[in-house]
């Protein structure tokens, strides 16, 4: 349940901004109960992620100002302020609106621990991404694309999969069901897909398994699907030398989320800045508006991102 609630204007602590927020993503992962990211409990801020100007600097932060504007994941983002650790403020490039800065960091900064950091994907290699029209999945297709990979995509609409041909995407697969492998394997070649991104969750697993080439990489972001649990085929893993990882911000330290964001400043913010890659951000909706956001969120219509935006912005 969503409450609105008045409460004072935090203080930033040693190495924290405060942040008077613009805007603010929203994530699937937070706040849409049976996800399996949130449980019942005493009630916390909502919001991971946001745009806006630093208000105020703590103790020992350089390098920033009051006035400045950044966006970068946050706790608490929807609110009219917001404190962030300084290490992962990341400069707004100037042809980026608070909407659509709102919607990079936590998708951006995903892709770029699926796709560089540990996925390793290159020029010329195929990416396979499973539900593809999510904010992570857009991400992906664009941030693949800026280094020169093709894309496939799974989607059970065949509209969404239009509207991303025309920003990229190399082939798109109709299908909500695991029936995809034969498919990409035609794409392909025959040689399968080098790095494939599963933001679905275990009902499409195994069959991401077969997808994959020699030397292939899986990584599981998602279980959109509820399904935690799946078969593993050992000998495929073993024969084809393949790579298996999770991505996930939840058990990293500070240090580790903050080297995640210096790379994401390093690899993909350029692309951002000179425009090759354009945040998508399907609606916008005001912060009195959040739980049709949600609503709207959970209705699995959008395509890229939905953002809030706070009140005065």
């Amino acid at each position: 349940m969503l409450e609105q609630r008045e409460v004072p204007v935090p203080e930033p602590a040693a190495g924290q901004v405060l942040v008077r927020m613009r805007a603010a993503g929203l994530n699937r992962g937070e706040i849409i109960a049976g996800h399996g990211l949130t449980k019942p409990g005493a009630a916390k801020p909502a919001g991971v992620e946001g745009a806006g100007e630093i208000a105020k600097l703590g103790a020992g932060v350089t390098g920033l100002k009051p006035g400045d504007r950044v966006m970068g994941r946050c706790g608490g983002a929807f609110a009219e302020y917001a404190l962030m650790d300084a290490r992962e403020a990341v400069a707004i490039p100037a042809r980026l609106s608070w909407e659509e800065a709102a919607g990079v960091p936590l998708a951006f900064m995903v892709v770029h621990d699926m796709l560089i950091a540990q996925g390793r994907l290159v020029a010329g290699e195929w990416l396979l991404v499973t539900g593809i029209s999510s904010g992570v999945g857009v991400a992906a297709l664009q941030t693949a694309k800026a280094l020169g990979a093709r894309v496939i995509g799974t989607s059970g609409s065949a509209d969404k999969l239009q509207r991303l041909i025309a920003i990229g995407l190399d082939v798109g697969l109709h299908t909500r069901a695991p029936d995809f492998c034969d498919a990409v394997m035609q794409a392909t070649g025959g040689k399968g897909a080098n790095l494939v991104v599963n933001t679905v969750g275990g009902s499409v697993f195994a069959e991401c398994v077969r997808a994959l080439a020699f030397q292939g990489r899986l990584a599981t972001v998602g279980y959109v699907d509820g399904v935690l649990k799946a078969e593993m085929d050992i000998e495929a893993l073993h024969a084809r030398r393949l790579m298996l990882f999770g991505v996930s911000n939840k058990l990293r330290s500070a240090e580790q989320r903050a080297e995640s964001a210096r790379g994401f400043v390093a690899d993909i913010l350029p692309a951002i800045a000179d425009g090759r890659i354009r945040p998508l951000i399907d609606r916008v909706y005001g912060l009195d508006d959040l739980p049709a956001a949600k609503a709207y969120m959970e209705s699995n219509a959008h395509l890229g991102k939905i953002v809030v935006r706070m009140r005065d912005s």
